[in-house]
């Protein structure tokens, strides 16, 4: 099996789309699938959209003559009409979406958000197939008054870093003295909530909390000053610590010494950093909105909150500085939830299978490459969270 695989910019990003990406399209290469990335200049959105793709994508594409094209959603923008032209010159190609989170999901205005769902319903009903990463994503396209009937909800793997904290090493964390230890782990963009963290601090006495903030500083800089002005305006240096992107063995260790992974967002698809989080036994407090619902239960592994209320958070935060035994619960609890989820090789064997079922040889057109065609024919599975052994 061939697969073009299309998403913006080079793969290795740091973010939970294109960790997504990059872990599936690792597994199916070892799988014996072969999966060429097609890179898409990144850019402004409108201009995206206006323009597509600068060179042609069935000319890419035609260079790899795949069986399928994997198309990242988030690059709806510059596929729009690229696409079109595509399906001319390989009618019988079948073209996949996977789709992490819609952007018209994000909060924003309702006329600018009418335009986004406008736009991706255009994008998204020209498609053979779905990859999505949750059932509150597959929800979302549904909404748009599209069959998703050949898809299949994958849901992200939670074995990427190697935990090493067992339940007796959970409890002695969670019992020793000093300030709650919060890790906020997300890229440094308004749709994470920091602003709305950093408010619900500085409403806690001081001492109380310590804030590590860890993420990416260049995807939106002026939102960074923004982050920076209010933590001088409100007196926070000292308790709140920006020590940008974090992965591998030192990210690992800045969860072995958090208490509680906060990230307040607007809006996540899934939220792959709570799950990671969790594997820490780190109880995770989530925004309300989105696929952390899922799997983040209220009181019990973590909260879910409103992205704009910092009150709110600061009343949760309290509460798992005042009452360590509680912060131990809910961090084996998080444990466990983490546990019970897929892995990686369980998530990438389940998109294998999915793609290999849409290839299939049908009639050539006219004038197309003589190779393998693929068409859609397989419907809704769910990757479900397995059952393994749990920590007591």
């Amino acid at each position: 099996m061939r697969v073009a695989w299309v998403v913006d910019g080079p793969l290795d990003q740091l973010s939970g789309g294109y960790l997504y990406d990059r872990l599936i399209v690792e597994h199916l290469r070892r799988s014996g699938t072969e999966v060429t990335v097609v890179s898409l200049p990144t850019g402004d959105y409108a201009a995206r959209l206006w323009r597509g793709v600068a060179s042609d994508l069935a000319e890419l594409v035609a260079v790899v003559s795949p069986d399928i094209v994997v198309e990242d959603e988030l690059s709806h923008p510059a596929l729009l009409r690229a696409d079109r032209r595509l399906r001319q010159s390989r009618p019988g190609l079948t073209r996949v979406g996977l789709v992490h989170h819609l952007r018209s999901s994000e909060p924003r205005g309702l006329l600018a958000n009418a335009f986004y769902r406008w736009i991706e319903r255009r994008y998204l009903a020209a498609l053979d197939a779905f990859i999505f990463n949750s059932r509150t994503t597959r929800a979302a396209v549904q909404r748009l008054g599209l069959p998703v009937t050949s898809s299949i909800v994958a849901l992200p793997g939670a074995d990427r870093l190697a935990t090493s904290i067992d339940a007796e090493a959970i409890r002695s964390r969670a019992e020793a003295a000093g300030p709650l230890r919060v890790l906020f782990l997300g890229n440094l963009i308004p749709r994470k909530g920091l602003l709305t963290l950093i408010e619900a601090v500085a409403l806690l006495p001081r001492g109380s909390v310590d804030l590590t903030v860890a993420g990416s500083a260049e995807v939106d800089r002026r939102y960074v000053r923004r982050v920076h002005r209010r933590v001088d305006t409100l007196r926070l240096g000292p308790v709140v610590r920006l020590v940008g992107a974090l992965d591998g063995q030192t990210l690992r260790q800045a969860m072995l010494q958090a208490q509680v992974l906060a990230l307040p967002s607007g809006y996540e698809g899934y939220g792959m950093a709570y799950l990671e989080g969790m594997g820490y036994g780190l109880p995770a407090i989530a925004g309300e909105r989105g696929g952390a619902s899922e799997f983040v239960r209220h009181g019990e592994n973590g909260f879910l909150v409103d992205a704009s209320d910092a009150v709110a958070l600061a009343v949760h935060l309290a509460s798992l500085h005042a009452d360590r035994l509680r912060l131990s619960r809910m961090g084996l609890a998080a444990r466990n939830t983490h546990l019970d989820h897929p892995t990686w090789q369980d998530t990438g064997a389940a998109i294998h299978a999915f793609l290999s079922g849409l290839v299939r040889t049908v009639p050539v057109p006219a004038g197309a490459p003589d190779h393998p065609q693929a068409g859609p024919h397989k419907t809704g599975a769910v990757l479900s969270s397995a059952n393994r052994q749990r920590e007591p």
